[in-house]
């Protein structure tokens, strides 16, 4: 009986003790995701050529401090940023959207408060001037199935920060916006497949973003996906796009 006891409670112990490293663990990764790096997926091309369809980014926590969409479900234990530190034009963030903060985008800070941003005929214009916009080869699209060439542009804005942009309709509505004025604590954002992407241009849909609404910055492209000819092998990783800093 004495020795039957023992085993139980060794038994007992045992789990506990699992059961504790379990939840430590559980913590620690919990801490992670909110306070350093989160993983994730992009699931449409309004960023391309960017980030492609099938890539997963991290995204720093920490770049511009926290706030309740850092952590899962959101919950509200403060208001605003905590530790904030300024965006700049030409991050590329991933934000929950005032409309419907349950989901998650992606899309490049373009207007800081008090910055006008408008498009004209295609070139982007801050404060009235309009930002450099070189053509550059053609980016090769093959990821619906349709393979296609698709203008591409080195955009570069004011404080020199470049990056590149695809224009696939000389003639599209979102080539030629109204102004709109940033206001504070909000920005503006576009993504970089100008033609094919849900925005700030979007103002009952996406608009202006509030800085709480910010979740990180995409830093670098860990894994990329796409689809594969092979009938036995549905994905290949793109090679080129591991660990691709994204600019």
């Amino acid at each position: 009986m004495f020795l039957c006891g023992v085993l139980k409670l060794d038994r007992l112990s045992r789990i506990l003790k699992s059961t504790l490293s379990f939840l430590v663990m559980l913590i620690l990764a919990i801490l992670f995701r909110s306070l350093a790096f989160e993983p994730f997926h992009i699931p449409s091309g309004s960023m391309k050529s960017t980030l492609l369809i099938g890539d997963y980014v991290l995204v720093s926590k920490y770049a511009y401090g926290y706030s309740k969409y850092s952590f899962p479900f959101a919950p509200n234990i403060f208001s605003g940023r905590i530790f904030f530190k300024q965006v700049e034009p030409g991050d590329v963030v991933v934000f929950r959207p005032p409309n419907d903060p349950s989901i998650n985008y992606v899309k490049r800070v373009i207007g800081i408060p008090g910055d006008k941003v408008q498009i004209k005929n295609g070139s982007l214009y801050i404060n009235g001037v309009v930002m450099k916009h070189e053509q550059i080869p053609d980016f090769f699209d093959d990821s619906l199935g349709v393979q296609k060439n698709i203008r591409r542009y080195l955009e570069t804005l004011y404080n020199g920060k470049s990056y590149e942009i695809l224009d696939e309709d000389n003639s599209s509505p979102l080539d030629n916006t109204p102004v709109y004025q940033v206001p504070e604590g909000a920005i503006f954002v576009l993504g970089d497949n100008r033609d094919n992407s849900r925005d700030s241009r979007f103002v009952n849909d996406i608009g202006f973003i509030p800085f709480e609404n910010i979740v990180g910055k995409a830093l670098v492209t860990a894994l990329s996906f796409a689809k594969s000819h092979d009938s036995f092998i549905p994905f290949k990783i793109r090679m080129d796009r591991v660990w691709h800093v994204i600019k």
